[in-house]
């Protein structure tokens, strides 16, 4: 048997970044130097994965070793330090994640992924830009309705994208992955960002920013406000942001002339629904039902209200029972095991680094220094936003991100005379944003960049691109539009 062993040189590298912090870089003041440390592991870990020392969950294992043994999160209490370690595993967004993998197996198992495949391509399929258009109609329909964008992008919309990559045996992990199933899931997860930010009840953590913006500036931001304040920047990007991808990531195949006759002819082959394909559909719609929050609509009952990870638990539950999915189904599943494990890594790391005051740190750096600068309220609110969007590579969660930053930057911005509600949903809309950077930014991020399509590489560079597109989108659209609103 050939051993595979760890690559040397970005192993040393990792390793070198780590000991910067453990040896060569005095914590600043007031930041313990165990929460330097954890610093310095996260960062070595993030460079471990990025130079593939070791595939991402191995580098994760480390990482989360190296935190049990140095027992920076618990000094002196080993058996602490080590459930400190392993906590990233308790969080219920990782299972609501690692599900969305089993669900979406049960698409591709029972021909359903792939019936509904064939019926977008008979729809839009005259070309690979129509299809992406017709996903990001579907995102917006959904968003409204879903405030989980892991359980729409991963668990509603990512089976359907990876049915339809499929069927134009377009394959991960392989070079066929370049036909259309790289770009496509480029573009699911961009879109997916973007309609985040559009709707309060998009995502679970839009609701802090409200709060937020209620705390600071007095000003009660209603849904229908926010929607409005959104609508002309976020269907500026719906409509610029694939287009974009289409030239700068372009899929090998652009053109499917034949694709509606194709499909026409492979949905007649496949017959009729099976039963099969009808728990998988009712599954779809219980799981569309308690992720919109419909049992609370049932009753005021907080025993009526279901958790997204639970429900997602019924579903599987359901599937399983039925004999959609076996046991052995979910243990082939490799990418929702692998995404598992590293993500729970990188959670556990960045929320520890919150609770151990690095976070609160920075913030206060960045507050003293624009306040140094001499910066006016213009200034001073770029600055604000740039540094909130980018300091999201040290983030594995934007509802980590808001709870620590999202008040205090915009009590910053305000105390330096910037008109609160503008720089309040700027911000707030950045929370979303920010999350196109990395493959760990948000929940829907491991799912999709766990199916193998698009490369490491290729993620965080497409994904700084959009980011910045998106901060000038925004940021120009927005200002012209907030003016028109009267919010500056």
């Amino acid at each position: 048997m050939a051993l595979v062993p760890v690559k040397i040189v970005p192993a040393i590298i990792a390793f070198l970044v780590t000991m910067l912090f453990w040896v060569v870089l005095a914590p600043p003041q007031g930041v313990d130097i165990n929460a330097w440390r954890l610093l310095g592991i996260f960062i070595g870990t993030i460079v471990a994965i990025i130079g593939k020392a070791l595939p991402i969950g191995g580098a994760a294992i480390i990482g989360i070793l190296v935190v049990g043994v140095t027992q920076v999160t618990n000094p002196g209490n080993p058996g602490k330090a080590m459930g400190d370690a392993l906590s990233g595993f308790s969080n219920t967004l990782i299972w609501l994640i690692g599900i969305a993998f089993f669900i979406s197996r049960g698409f591709i198992k029972t021909g359903l992924g792939a019936r509904i495949a064939y019926y977008f391509v008979r729809l839009f399929g005259k070309h690979t830009l129509g299809i992406s258009y017709g996903l990001t109609f579907a995102e917006v329909v959904l968003a409204p309705v879903m405030p989980s964008n892991t359980a729409r992008g991963g668990g509603v919309l990512f089976p359907i994208n990876r049915s339809i990559s499929e069927s134009m045996s377009s394959h991960p992990s392989e070079d066929s992955r370049l036909k259309i199933g790289a770009f496509l899931t480029l573009v699911a997860y961009q879109v997916n960002i973007i309609t985040s930010a559009m709707f309060v009840t998009a995502t679970a953590p839009n609701p802090l920013i409200t709060a937020g913006i209620l705390d600071v500036a007095k000003i009660n931001v209603s849904w229908a406000q926010w929607a409005l304040s959104a609508c002309v920047p976020g269907i500026l990007s719906l409509l610029l942001i694939p287009l974009f991808l289409y030239f700068v990531f372009p899929p090998q195949i652009k053109s499917t002339p034949n694709a509606a006759e194709l499909a026409n002819q492979k949905l007649a082959e496949m017959g009729s629904i099976k039963l099969a394909e009808w728990i998988m559909i009712f599954v779809f719609f219980l799981l569309l039902f308690i992720w919109a929050g419909g049992p609370s609509l049932i009753s005021d009952s907080p025993y009526f209200d279901i958790d997204p990870t639970a429900g997602a638990f019924i579903g599987l539950g359901v599937l399983l029972f039925s004999g959609v999915l076996t046991w052995d189904d979910l243990l082939k599943e490799k990418g929702a095991w692998d995404t598992v494990t590293w993500f729970s890594s990188l959670v556990m790391m960045a929320t520890f680094l919150n609770k151990l005051g690095v976070i609160a740190w920075f913030a206060q750096y960045i507050q003293n220094l624009a306040t140094h600068l001499g910066f006016g309220w213009l200034e001073a609110s770029l600055f604000l936003v740039l540094v909130y969007f980018f300091i999201h590579y040290f983030f594995a969660s934007t509802t980590a991100h808001i709870s620590a930053l999202f008040a205090s930057f915009l009590a910053v911005g305000v105390g330096m005379g910037a008109p609160p509600l503008m720089l309040g949903l700027l911000l707030g809309f950045a929370s979303s944003l920010c999350a196109s950077l990395t493959h760990y930014g948000t929940g829907s991020a491991p799912i999709l960049f766990g199916s193998g399509y698009v490369t490491m590489g290729e993620w965080w560079k497409w994904g700084l691109v959009v980011g910045i597109l998106n901060l000038i989108i925004w940021g120009v659209s927005g200002a012209v539009w907030w003016k028109i609103l009267g919010y500056w």
